[in-house]
């Protein structure tokens, strides 16, 4: 058994999150650790929401509301649609913890202790109709690289490099289009350059391991030959305090949003540990200071240099082990990534998610309307994971209606009335005949195969491997034909193949049931089982751990303790098996006119 750190995106609580965003983070984090804790691994999963920066401020400002009403609302909505979908977090926490400011600081100053904060002259860009400085994403302009007219103040989506506002030709702000202004302002900036050889020796042993999507190991290796400092304060009055003399006391110096985002994956861990019962704070060093924990980084392809360079610097400028050494800070020796598992990115109906443009699908509108294992099941089967994917809603039809339904859904039905009708139970074996033992075989090696490729994170072909086998399944139903079997002589016979069937199904339930968390229950029912499969996360209102005068605040959490083991299970004889009511809902074509319309598509495409 391994400790297992599960880290996922934080998203941004600017609004709620949208198909694109799960895709990449969510559902590919989720499945994963509920397979982990099945394989008997011990699984941290951890986030939150992220909730500074000026962008808050930008929003919060068009909505009426103070920053703080704002994220308020958009992290409860956040909370509850992740919840919704199953996503099986140990905490999912936010970043205006008074647990999680501390931790930020206490790396700050780790990391300035060691001589890795360097204080340093920057030009910023400022609104001339505001005053306000504009965050490095608020700006747009051309490349001084590779000349791609829409990268940011930050970074440059087209060539990958870091890039400061001041450098973009022609720059605009994406606010109100009006050219900024820069002037020259003191910043703290992450010595990223004395930190690039400890940083490129881990990434070479990293490409060495094999374990990396080879899209995101060499992006990562790509960065640091253009590596430079990069500021860690804002001008801004939103954020974390820089925890300095002189600094502290000024409200318009805050730290970097990406400074303190990063920093979430530890602070979350630590407060994870405070809210076990019993004197169990520091258990959160198991997955942070265990040098033989393996830590996973789940997020989109836009997100691949903060988890690469950023947080990887940070930690190790905490460690004391960049080109200016230092001592180790107050966490110990914090592990480095495993591996940072990058998702390209999910398109809609063929154009890139965009809530600005209102080219968006919202997670809580879907799964008003569907089933949430429908959602999953077709994020996992057109995954991103080393190219962009569509979602379209043809396809998802098409998939919920011949691979949900009448593939999966239909061996389930039909094995259920088949031994209700006949036994009323789960009835024993006779005689095994070379097509039981050849189903039962390739059900059986299926959690090898499929296990093995949900662990090294390609769970498309995962899923795809266990609707194989559920061909099988349906395939041996056609070939040994039990509604032809009737009569005393026959009863035997037919006992014995819905005994196999029964034994599918139970075990195909097993490797199906991280991706299919919420009818995974329904079909351990169907098959004579009782209680809850798959535990479910839940939404808890919890108080802040440092500062009583805070409002109590969701968390996503739950007890996962009762995850059914990656194994097979054989089927009770005798359980008790009724007629099923259908597991899931086929859904009718018009569905698919009606959810373009609600996009706007239908009107567009007759217009032309």
């Amino acid at each position: 058994m391994s400790h297992v750190l599960s880290a996922v995106a934080w998203p941004y609580a600017n609004g709620p999150r949208h198909l694109g965003h799960v895709a990449g983070f969510g559902v590919p984090s989720d499945v994963f650790s509920r397979y982990m804790r099945m394989a008997g691994h011990d699984v941290l999963m951890v986030s939150g929401s992220d909730e500074h920066g000026t962008p808050i401020l930008v929003q919060a400002d068009k909505a009426g509301l103070s920053p703080q009403e704002f994220i308020d609302e958009n992290h409860r909505v956040i909370a509850e649609d992740l919840t919704a979908l199953g996503v099986s977090y140990d905490l999912y926490t936010r970043t205006t913890t008074a647990n999680h400011h501390h931790v930020v600081q206490q790396m700050f100053l780790a990391c300035h202790a060691n001589g890795y904060m360097v204080e340093q002259t920057q030009r910023v860009a400022i609104s001339p109709s505001t005053g306000r400085t504009l965050p490095d994403r608020y700006i747009e302009g051309t490349c001084p690289i590779c000349g791609y007219t829409e990268a940011r103040g930050d970074q440059c989506d087209s060539c990958g490099n870091q890039l400061d506002p001041a450098d973009l030709l022609d720059p605009r702000s994406k606010i109100n289009g009006e050219t900024p202004e820069f002037t020259d302002t003191q910043h703290f900036f992450l010595d990223l350059p004395a930190l690039a050889g400890a940083l490129g020796e881990w990434l070479d042993g990293r490409e060495a391991s094999g374990l990396w999507r080879p899209n995101v190991i060499k992006f990562s290796q790509n960065i640091l030959e253009e590596i430079r400092p990069r500021a860690m304060t804002r001008d801004i009055d939103w954020g974390i305090t820089v925890p300095l003399p002189g600094w502290a006391e000024n409200p318009t110096k805050k730290l970097y949003v990406w400074f303190d985002a990063v920093i979430g994956y530890l602070s979350a861990s630590v407060e994870w540990a405070r809210r076990l019962p019993g004197d169990q704070d520091d258990r959160w060093r198991d997955w942070w200071n265990d040098p033989q924990t393996l830590s996973y980084y789940f997020m989109g392809k836009d997100n691949i240099t903060f988890h690469s360079q950023i947080w990887p610097a940070e930690m190790i400028a905490h460690n004391g082990h960049g080109a200016k050494g230092g001592e180790q800070g107050p966490y110990g020796e914090l592990n480095l990534p495993t591996e940072v598992v990058s998702s390209e990115f999910l398109t809609m109906e063929g154009r890139q998610f965009s809530t600005s443009r209102s080219v968006v699908i919202y997670v809580r509108d879907v799964l008003e309307r569907y089933q949430p294992d429908a959602l999953r099941y077709f994020l996992s089967a057109g995954a991103p994971e080393t190219a962009d994917s569509d979602f379209n809603w043809p396809e998802f039809l098409k998939r919920t209606n011949t691979e949900l339904v009448a593939g999966w859904g239909n061996l389930v039905n039909r094995t259920a009335t088949m031994i209700a009708k006949s036994f009323g139970e789960v009835p024993a074996a006779g005689p095994l005949e070379d097509v039981d033992r050849a189903l039962l075989q390739q059900v059986s090696e299926g959690f090898d195969t499929v296990g093995g490729l949900i662990a090294t994170h390609k769970q498309k072909a995962a899923l795809g491997e266990a609707m194989r086998l559920v061909g099988e399944a349906n395939a041996y139903v056609s070939t040994t034909e039990p509604f032809k079997l009737k009569g005393d002589d026959q009863r035997e016979r037919l006992g014995t193949v819905l005994h196999v069937l029964a034994q599918a199904v139970v075990d195909l339930n097993t490797i199906l049931s991280p991706y299919l968390p919420h009818s995974s229950t329904a079909v351990h029912r169907a098959m004579g089982g009782d209680g809850v499969f798959q535990p479910m996360p839940r939404v808890d209102s919890v108080p802040d751990l440092d500062d009583p005068s805070r409002p109590p605040y969701p968390v996503i959490t739950g007890d996962y303790s009762g995850a059914p083991r990656w194994a097979h299970r054989p089927v009770v004889v005798g359980a008790p098996v009724a007629r099923p009511t259908p597991i899931f809902v086929k859904l009718d074509p018009s569905v698919v006119d009606e959810e373009r319309a609600r996009l706007g598509l239908v009107q567009a495409e007759a217009a032309v």
